[in-house]
């Protein structure tokens, strides 16, 4: 069971500030989450689930793109076919 007390710490290791009047309604949330796992701990299961596997994403299909060249038009800086950006450190 979590407390005020927890809910405290928790919000301080996440850099949460929380009000006082705030404790209660979280703790109480706390809880019900933690009785949503007690729940799922008491399913019983027979085994593992197994389930053909399919392919659900589209295929792949070639289609044209845009030349080189228009590409570097709209490119701020380029060089050797290359669009260079900003050094980052």
């Amino acid at each position: 069971m979590v407390t005020e007390k927890d809910v405290e710490h928790i919000a301080g290791l996440a850099d949460i500030g929380i009000n006082t009047d705030e404790l209660g309604t979280f703790t109480g949330q706390f809880n019900a989450i933690l009785d949503y796992f007690d729940v799922l701990d008491r399913v019983q299961g027979d085994g593992v689930i197994t389930r053909d596997l399919s392919n659900v994403m589209r295929e792949d299909e070639v289609s044209p793109s845009l030349l080189l060249e228009d590409v570097l038009k709209n490119a701020g800086a380029h060089e050797d076919g290359f669009i260079k950006a900003p050094r980052v450190m």
